[in-house]
Order: structure tokens, then C-alpha cells, then sequence
């Protein structure tokens, strides 16, 4: 039975978005955007808080979100970490330890509606303004983020240019909204041209189409050395997408893993983070 509903929720919803579309346009726009952008995990879970704990932590108020940030403090250089959808910064546990141990300085912070942030939707663009406000505050040396966070991390750089950020890491990001979308249709069995009025809806909203929010277009405005790890058979964002970010991204060090899966968590890519951050 929980099968069966598994699979005929998201139509239902589609056929519900489609009912209001004929009646109510902006309201059916406005729920799909919402459904789109609305996170279903992330908070931080019981086993998770005790390494959360150890950092300093602080709020920081960012467009009525309350942003959880933390710390652990170093003397070294200072490496900003950004992370992925339905994601907490536990997910950077490990290699946090690891750069600590080499005397790094660690900042990170949960996205809004994620972790122990405040807030019901994320976007890349206003995951990139967190972004941007972290810079402003911390200065760091180098960024690093996975999936939707690396997503984040080029277009904060096309967005927010920065040249004292030295060096970019971006672990399986999605590269094309408009694939990512093309998903979304397919998953609620929403018509073309909902699907059409959506885009001029997120053009109003935040100043792109579907297709021209693509991380290959804004790499090729980079000038920091990066470094792109993404495994060939990645489930949740095509390799495929990676190839073109390489080939736009002027100074790009691009690394392709078998059967490391999304989420990228092996000693092997810590291991070639720190190289490339090191050297």
C-alpha cells in the first residue's frame, strides 16, 4: 500500500496544480514554486548534535532567516563550507576533523529550512546571498561545496565576484535548471505550458528562465583555480553535466570517481581536497 502511494502521490498533486492553474494562475505557480523549493530533511538529528556541539556557534539574521553558523576555530587559513539539499553541516564531519588536524580554520553554516537554520524554502539564489554574507564576515581563503551547496558556491562567484577567495571546491553539482526541471514535470505529469508559465515565473522572480540558470554558463565567468570531483555514475546530478562545467571553467582541476555515489563521502576525495587546497 505505501508503495502504491509513493507512487501516485506526486500525480495527484500534479492533477491538484493543474486543477487550481485553470483557475487561479499565480496561486498554482506560487504552490508548484513552493512544492519545488521546499526542503523534506535536513534538520539535525539526535546522533548528529554532539559534534555540532563542539563548535562555537552563532545566529546571523539573513532576509528574515535565522542562519545557524559554527566554527572550529584555527590559526590556519580559513575554509568555508557550503552544504547540499535535505543536507545539515554534519555532513562535512569528517573532512572538517581532517582539515582542523592540518590547522585550518572551519567555518560552516546550515542553509535556510535546513539543519538548525530557521526557514521553509531554499534557493540557490538565496543560498548565495548566506553565502555572500558569510564572506563578508568570516573572509575566508577557500570555499567548499557539495551538490546544491556546489551549485551555490559558482553561482555566488559569478554573482558576488570575489578575487581574495583563493581557491573554489564543488563536489556532484547539478549543472542545468532546466534538466532539473524537466525532472520536476515528469515526476507531477505537469503540461507544457505549466511548465512555461513556471519559468516566466521564476524569471520574475529571480531573473532567469529555466535555461539560462546553468553553472556552465557561470564558470565561465571563474578566474579562481578550482577543483570538481563527480562520479561517473552519479544517480542525483549527471556526470555529463560535470564535463561542460570543466570545459568552461578557465583554471579547473577535474577529477571523476567510479561508484563514489553523490554524497562523494571516501577518504579518496578527502584526501584530494586537502592536496589541492595545500598545494
Amino acid at each position: 500500500m505505501k508503495k502504491i502511494v509513493k507512487k501516485y502521490a506526486p500525480i495527484i498533486v500534479g492533477k491538484r496544480l493543474q486543477f487550481l492553474f485553470f483557475f487561479n494562475k499565480k496561486k498554482a505557480l506560487h504552490k508548484a514554486y513552493i512544492l519545488f523549493s521546499t526542503p523534506l530533511k535536513g534538520k539535525v538529528l539526535p546522533d548528529q548534535e554532539y559534534f555540532l556541539e563542539e563548535a562555537e556557534d552563532e545566529v546571523i539574521l539573513i532576509k528574515d532567516n535565522h542562519i545557524q553558523t559554527y566554527r572550529w576555530a584555527n590559526m590556519g587559513e580559513t575554509v568555508l563550507m557550503v552544504h547540499g539539499w535535505d543536507s545539515n553541516t554534519h555532513r562535512w564531519k569528517t573532512l572538517i576533523q581532517k582539515l582542523h588536524q592540518l590547522n585550518y580554520n572551519i567555518i560552516a553554516f546550515d542553509a535556510p529550512a535546513q539543519g538548525n537554520s530557521t526557514g521553509k524554502t531554499l534557493t540557490v539564489p538565496l543560498y548565495a546571498e548566506c553565502l555572500q554574507k558569510m564572506v563578508e564576515l568570516y573572509r575566508p581563503n577557500h570555499i567548499i561545496g557539495h551538490s546544491v551547496g556546489g551549485m551555490t558556491t559558482i553561482f555566488h562567484q559569478h554573482t558576488y565576484p570575489n578575487i581574495e577567495i583563493e581557491k573554489l571546491v564543488v563536489l556532484a553539482p547539478p549543472t542545468e535548471l532546466a534538466t532539473i526541471m524537466e525532472g520536476y514535470q515528469e515526476t507531477l505529469k505537469l503540461p507544457d505550458r505549466f511548465m512555461k508559465a513556471l519559468s516566466q515565473y521564476f524569471k520574475d522572480k529571480f531573473g532567469f528562465y529555466f535555461e539560462e540558470f546553468s553553472m556552465a554558463e557561470f564558470a565561465k565567468s571563474i578566474h579562481q583555480p578550482g577543483l570538481l570531483i563527480h562520479d561517473k555514475y552519479d544517480t542525483i546530478a549527471p556526470y555529463e553535466g560535470a564535463e561542460v562545467i570543466s570545459s568552461h571553467w578557465k583554471d579547473i582541476k577535474f577529477i571523476t570517481t567510479e561508484n563514489f555515489g553523490h554524497s562523494l563521502f571516501f577518504d579518496e576525495v578527502d584526501d584530494m581536497i586537502i592536496d589541492f587546497l595545500k598545494d
